[in-house]
């Protein structure tokens, strides 16, 4: 189930939520230093982080599920939020270049589909940057943030549902070390916990952050491995059905 867009939104309108979207920015401007000529969408809650890109990439936008509910954005300006089914994504195929998933795989009833549906819009080049609650880290265990809410994962654990989803994992990062408390001089010193955690403690950190190419052979073969089947099925279901009748079955040219 997921989180309401309501509570999401007062979340990092809080002292505490702009500090983690402030550290969870900073590690995804480092993985996408440059988007210039591309078109970044981000799915889930990603508006948070997509300010750097709307500004320098060909077009920027959010994708924002149904169960969730819609925040517009940005606050000037036309909005860039789209309402839409995880499942059924309002998007054309290969038109996306990067995709930035956020709050979005810890807490969606329809994995699967999602997954294929991003596979589905991706450019045969582009990029998905996943970003999710790190099983390890103290802010998967408080449900005073969004991150303590939905299904952790450990990075082995997001590798491996990248691949079953035809996705290449390319490459990791961490952030939010920072303990998620209120009091003033924790959050001050949030510059000093990431340097300090990223150095040393990666496996406590708050999320962890996946980069994943698109398997376009894999899905391809798939689809080949299927269609060559059906004339075997076919095949299959006529001499079943000449059995019944007590004829020979054909014979296979």
């Amino acid at each position: 189930m997921y989180h309401d867009v309501i509570d999401l939104r007062e979340f990092y309108d809080s002292s505490l939520g702009q500090v983690a979207r402030r550290m969870v920015r900073r590690r995804i401007r480092e993985l996408w230093p440059d988007t210039r000529g591309q078109v970044v969408c981000g799915i889930g809650y990603a508006i948070p982080f997509l300010r750097p890109f709307r500004e320098e990439a060909d077009r920027a936008f959010a994708v924002m599920p149904a169960a969730q509910g819609c925040s517009f954005w940005p606050r000037e300006g036309p909005g860039l939020v789209v309402l839409g089914e995880e499942g059924e994504l309002p998007i054309p195929d290969n038109s996306v270049d990067r995709v930035l998933l956020v709050h979005g795989l810890e807490r969606t009833e329809h994995l699967r589909q999602m997954m294929r549906e991003i596979w589905r819009i991706m450019a045969g080049g582009g990029r998905l940057l996943v970003v999710a609650p790190n099983r390890r880290g103290m802010w998967a265990r408080t449900e005073r943030t969004p991150f303590g809410h939905g299904s952790p994962y450990s990075p082995s654990q997001l590798k491996r549902l990248l691949r079953d989803n035809l996705f290449q994992p390319e490459r990791s990062a961490f952030a939010l070390y920072v303990p998620p408390a209120h009091t003033r001089f924790i959050l001050g010193s949030a510059p000093a916990w990431e340097e300090v955690g990223n150095r040393w403690f990666t496996g406590f950190a708050g999320v962890c952050m996946v980069e994943a190419t698109k398997q376009i052979y894999a899905g391809a073969a798939r689809r080949e491995a299927r269609t060559a089947r059906r004339p075997a099925v076919a095949a299959a279901e006529v001499a079943r059905a000449a059995a019944r009748d007590g004829e020979p079955p054909p014979r296979s040219r």
